[in-house]
């Protein structure tokens, strides 16, 4: 109720104005106004003061408080905070808000007292993965999992059993949280860094799952036409996505296997314990299939689900299974489809499914801000709406000839279709996704005579003034063979600029080309390599993902996944382009490769303003201007050496940089030269213990190619110097963001203080 009293006084400048009796209102307008904007100019005062009193009422309470407010909230139920990775600063900035919030968890202080009722019970750990590091959790006594010899007049035949080699499902859950064949007791701790052992009296290990659910819904699937017509796979860029279990979060313990975002296994899919699914079916596939669950698949025209009953799980590996006539089979581990091969082609098949990723990166049915200028102009395309194709909107667009445009997609479809974009000077054009979807455009072989990239090209302003309004906005002919050199007249800066946000493109690349000012592309993903193929290796790996052809004067690149980008700029008549790349992967499938450079050339004419990313390839350009917590896992070539810094930053061998602050593996380096001092090594004791320690700290991924789960996510075993090595404590790369070395510090400190006596905690990576 305050915080409306709130809005509505701020909408209502005259809201003293209006308490006058009506005689002295009309007394006012005789006199033009003068009491009116006295008043308006105290209300503004009563506004302020009115939204601090609403702000103090809501920072009474834990759940609405503002950020700043929970320590001392905490301090009232005798919390205390953890200032092992630094203590929190008060900033106000969006990103330093973040890590704030992870310092000291807004959900464990609401539950603290809760907490401590039940200090020492299993159940309150799994709930203190999920408030104190937001990972899902499951907690596991290790001590049930040893073998030991039972009393004949006590026995318990769920313990201690020997490995049956005819049980699949307990074959498939060694070494997981769902374990339960019995082990021989190991004395190691489970809590040491380098040789942890589980299987122990006092140990008890918390299975998180770090990452994350995402979905796509009502999406087409992929059509394997070089096996056969009736065979499709769940990802529309035709590589195998595993299908991940939509999680039903409860307040039971253990939690099972719906509970938690776990892969869908095929033993899992054709047979569920319903004991832990709480329903009477013995049958996995009605908890995981159908609609608002874990997957769905819908046919022909309109779309109809396929029945439950005709589902059935197979190895679809080399795609040799074969349906019978009444039977659609799915493979969730590769996330496969194989239809009877006797049925007439598929008339159309679209799937709903969950995959997994470690952080709101990319093209993705995620939340996420919009934003756009004050005053535009929305064309909205998707299915149900006015525009159904990307060319419509493109054509109206042209029509119209607003100043500032934004054209929205609605759904998370496939767009198949040429899109080449004409900028007019002074023309704004934003081609995104709707929140929470994730639209997919595919670019095919149209033209033969020319790329088939999405083109965007800017007009200067002769090119606008002389153009007709039926060749301009939509298409040009060729753009390659645009005449570029003359476009513009000397000093005439392009103004014109053109943003990409939340959508996927696979295919082909993007082409910027003409009198561009800048580009944006953010949460958006250009596919690595164009595409991928079953395996996830990129189709076209030689290939870039953005080509910028003396265009624009600056790229901004956040929260996004692209290939190579390849800068074709004259250096004569051109200043350097800006390129800005935050919280973003660039992959040019290599380290070997070219993530980053001018074909022909020395290096790029460009200057390049990174932070917090990840770069799979060679980086050669004019100048770094900033380089910060990223991760280079190709050598870099800096042609203007003296202009720039970098710092906190992993730099492969080779490399020809500015100057550098607290980077790795220069700080190991040192460190070894200065122990080889001290000890008097020899040299070539000295170069050995060079080597081992530049092995030591290089990055170490769980997945390097695109479309894998993991893809990018640093390994439990990379070096803590990379892990830990940011500026303030994170890791280094893209996912710097997640502060996942914050949130375990926090976790193991908590389970510390919760465990039951006599026992040690450890946390186990599940994901």
């Amino acid at each position: 109720m305050t915080s409306q009293i709130m809005n509505t006084s701020r909408q209502n400048p005259d809201r003293l104005y209006e308490l006058l009796p009506a005689v002295h209102r009309l007394r006012d307008a005789d006199r033009g106004y003068p009491l009116r904007a006295l008043l308006q100019v105290i209300s503004e005062q009563v506004n302020i003061v009115d939204a601090d009193l609403a702000q103090l009422c809501e920072n009474w309470f834990v759940e609405t408080c503002q950020d700043w407010v929970v320590p001392y909230i905490g301090d009232l139920v005798g919390y205390t905070p953890l200032f092992e990775v630094g203590e929190p600063s008060g900033a106000q900035k969006a990103r330093a808000l973040t890590r704030e919030r992870i310092l000291i968890p807004r959900r464990e202080v609401a539950n603290t007292v809760r907490f401590r009722r039940r200090k020492g019970t299993i159940a309150v750990l799994e709930e203190l993965a999920e408030a104190v590091a937001g990972w899902p959790g499951r907690a596991v006594e290790f001590y049930r999992l040893l073998s030991f010899t039972q009393n004949i007049n006590y026995l318990r035949l769920d313990r201690g059993r020997t490995v049956d080699i005819r049980d699949g499902d307990g074959l498939d859950d060694l070494g997981s949280a769902f374990e339960e064949v019995a082990h021989i007791a190991d004395v190691r701790c489970i809590g040491s860094r380098h040789f942890p052992e589980f299987y122990n009296i006092p140990s008890v290990g918390v299975f998180v799952w770090r990452l994350k659910r995402y979905s796509v819904t009502q999406a087409p699937a992929f059509c394997e036409e070089q096996q056969s017509p009736n065979c499709f796979v769940f990802s529309v860029l035709g590589n195998d996505a595993p299908l991940y279990n939509r999680s039903q979060r409860t307040s039971k313990h253990p939690p099972g296997r719906l509970n938690l975002p776990t892969p869908i296994t095929r033993r899992g899919l054709e047979r569920f314990e319903a004991s832990e699914a709480a329903e009477t079916e013995s049958s996995g596939i009605p908890y995981y299939y159908g609609e608002g669950k874990s997957f769905a698949i819908w046919t022909g025209t309109p779309r109809t689900l396929v029945d439950p009953r005709s589902i059935v799980v197979a190895d679809l590996t080399d795609w040799t299974y074969r349906p019978l006539p009444t039977q659609v089979a799915v493979d969730p581990t590769l996330g496969r489809i194989a239809f009877p091969p006797n049925q007439t082609r598929r008339q159309g098949v679209w799937v709903t499914y969950n995959y997994a990723f470690s952080a709101d990166m990319g093209g993705g049915e995620y939340e996420r801000d919009l934003s756009q200028p004050a005053n535009y102009k929305l064309y909205l395309v998707g299915d149900g709406e006015g525009l159904s194709r990307i060319g419509e909107a493109l054509a109206q667009w042209q029509k119209d000839s607003p100043g500032d445009a934004v054209i929205e997609i609605t759904d998370s479809g496939v767009y198949v279709e040429p899109i080449n974009i004409t900028l007019k000077p002074g023309q704004t054009l934003q081609l995104r996704a709707a929140n929470r979807k994730r639209p997919v455009i595919r670019l095919l072989n149209w033209q033969t005579s020319a790329p088939d990239n999405l083109t965007i090209h800017g007009l200067a302003d002769t090119d606008a003034s002389n153009a007709s309004p039926g060749n301009v906005g939509l298409t040009i002919a060729n753009p390659a063979s645009a005449n570029l050199a003359n476009a513009a007249p000397p000093n005439t800066e392009p103004t014109s600029w053109f943003t990409l946000d939340g959508i996927v493109v696979t295919g082909r690349g993007v082409q910027v080309l003409g009198q561009v000012a800048g580009v944006t592309i953010r949460h958006s993903t250009l596919v690595p390599g164009w595409g991928l193929d079953c395996n996830c290796d990129p189709v076209r790996p030689t290939e870039p993902s953005l080509e910028l052809d003396d265009a624009p004067n600056c790229v901004r690149i956040e929260h996004s996944i692209l290939g190579a980008i390849q800068v074709n700029r004259d250096e004569v008549r051109e200043d350097p382009c800006r390129i800005y790349i935050s919280d973003s992967i660039v992959d040019a499938t290599s380290t070997d490769s070219i993530a980053l450079g001018a074909p022909g050339k020395l290096c790029a004419f460009s200057i390049l303003d990174i932070r917090r990313s990840t770069v799979f390839g060679q980086v050669q350009t004019h100048a770094i201007e900033l380089a910060e917590n990223c991760i280079f896992m190709g050598a870099i070539q800096d042609c203007r050496r003296q202009q720039g810094c970098m710092r906190f930053c992993y730099i492969a061998a080779g490399s020809r940089t500015p100057k550098r602050y607290e980077c790795q593996p220069d700080l190991v380096e040192r460190a070894v030269l200065a122990l080889a001092q001290r000890d008097s090594l020899t040299t070539a004791q000295r170069n050995a213990l060079l080597q081992q320690e530049r092995a030591r700290v290089e990055p170490e991924f769980n997945s390097a190619r695109y479309g894998m789960p993991a893809y990018c996510q640093l390994s439990d075993h990379c070096a803590i110097e990379i892990t830990r090595g940011a500026d303030d404590q994170s890791e280094m790369g893209a996912f710097h963001d997640l502060y996942q070395p914050q949130r375990a510090a926090n976790l193991r400190a908590r389970l510390n203080e919760y465990t039951p006596a006599g026992m040690t905690a450890g946390i186990l990576y599940a994901s």
